[in-house]
């Protein structure tokens, strides 16, 4: 039985399917990773959370890379693996997509935001620390480019920042919770692009397979989860699930 057969019987056989993506998904968009050879935190020292708050300096420099596009979060479009799974979530197939990704692909693809979860955010807007109102990137870039000022909120002119979990800033609880509810709810899990060192993240395949689902693990490297996987596959995420996809949905 080849990849896309083996995949595609998991998937028939179950009821609820949780999708659960890293990086690995993205990169077949051009979006770089961050922490291979290569990557972002390779190239760019992270910023953290800590430091964004207290040092103005830290927040001109966050800003500059959120303005110029350098960390190259943003701006790509879906690939035939995130097609293809907004495929399966529109069948009813696909549950949820819970996501370690900030770059807004999966809603990109047609998914409806209700459906994605964000573990570690979104970099394609941002918000005010303090009252959480959400602010476009673009009026923010526009109002830096007339005044040179910090963007601030226009509500209550608290710190603002890009939408996502910076290191040191506290995970967000909803997600979280939203994570653990589909994870134990699920009866397959498929892990697409990650390498699942990153936690508290990588601790939903395990709960998925403690709690009896399935787990399915895609991924261009082996992870140390590999050996807790009904099924490991190293295969190129966009081809593999657009094939999984007809097959599932023929």
């Amino acid at each position: 039985m080849d990849a896309t057969q083996a995949l595609t019987s998991l998937i028939l056989r179950s009821s609820r399917v949780v999708v659960f993506t890293g990086a690995g998904m993205s990169t077949e968009s051009g979006i770089p990773d961050f922490r291979s050879p290569g990557g972002v935190w390779s190239q760019m020292k992270p910023i953290y959370f800590q430091d964004f708050v207290a040092s103005a300096s830290s927040r001109r420099e966050a800003w500059a890379r959120v303005f110029s596009g350098r960390a190259g979060w943003v701006g790509a479009s879906p690939n035939r693996g995130h097609l293809a799974i907004a495929r399966l979530v529109e069948s009813g197939k696909v549950a949820s997509v819970i996501t370690q990704n900030v770059d807004n692909l999966h809603q990109a693809s047609g998914i409806p935001p209700r459906k994605v979860i964000e573990l570690h955010g979104n970099a394609s807007y941002a918000t005010c620390l303090e009252c959480g109102l959400r602010h476009e990137l673009a009026e923010l870039k526009a109002a830096h480019e007339a005044s040179g000022d910090l963007p601030a909120c226009q509500d209550c002119d608290g710190l603002v920042k890009t939408a996502t979990i910076s290191f040191g800033q506290t995970m967000p609880a909803g997600p979280m919770i939203r994570a653990e509810e589909e994870t134990l709810a699920c009866d397959l899990f498929i892990v697409l692009g990650s390498s699942l060192v990153v936690f508290p993240a990588a601790n939903f395949p395990v709960m998925a397979r403690r709690a009896g689902a399935g787990l399915v693990i895609v991924n261009r490297e082996p992870t140390e989860m590999d050996s807790i996987a009904d099924l490991v596959l190293h295969e190129e995420i966009g081809p593999l699930m657009e094939a999984v996809a007809e097959r599932v949905l023929a």
